[in-house]
């Protein structure tokens, strides 16, 4: 994996900045909308946890399943509503998921799972949710257009 990529899209209408950064230990993801981290969440899973199957054109999801031992800390910042939290809890998820999916297809030996640690600042949909855990569209849509990004960026290394 490439040291650092960084990538500015509109996704939804919105500039969205990603940047990776691949330390010996760790890799930083940044996914922002405000020009700010944002809060940061710490994804790691336990070395004999199995890694998910790779998507293929045959799955009807392009993203491969966050494991069930997926473990997250909140190390910094906090969420404006619990809402707001899962859906951060979400892109940490689902992000480390990618990392240590591609980072697995890319390797010659198993290397050791790095911690993954997401930095996450996204602008708040007026009207997104109507106080239920479901996903309003446009934040579907980011969600989407978010993963695309990185498992491009990450390919590309």
């Amino acid at each position: 994996m490439q040291a650092t990529s960084q990538k500015c899209l509109a996704i939804s209408g919105l500039q969205t900045d990603i940047l990776i950064q691949s330390y010996a230990d760790r890799v930083l993801v940044v996914v922002t909308q405000l020009g700010k981290v944002g809060n940061l969440i710490q994804a790691s899973i336990p070395e004999t946890s199995p890694l998910p199957p790779t998507p293929n054109e045959l799955n009807a999801s392009p993203l491969p399943a966050p494991p069930p031992s997926i473990q997250l800390s909140h190390l910094f910042g906090s969420a404006s509503s619990e809402h707001i939290r899962t859906l951060h809890s979400l892109y940490a998820s689902q992000i480390a998921t990618i990392v240590w999916t591609m980072e697995a297809e890319q390797a010659i030996d198993a290397p050791p799972r790095r911690r993954v640690i997401v930095g996450i600042a996204l602008k708040n949909s007026i009207g997104s949710h109507d106080g239920s855990s479901r996903l309003a569209e446009d934040e579907r849509a980011v969600f989407h257009g978010v993963m695309s990004a990185i498992q491009e960026m990450l390919r590309r290394t």
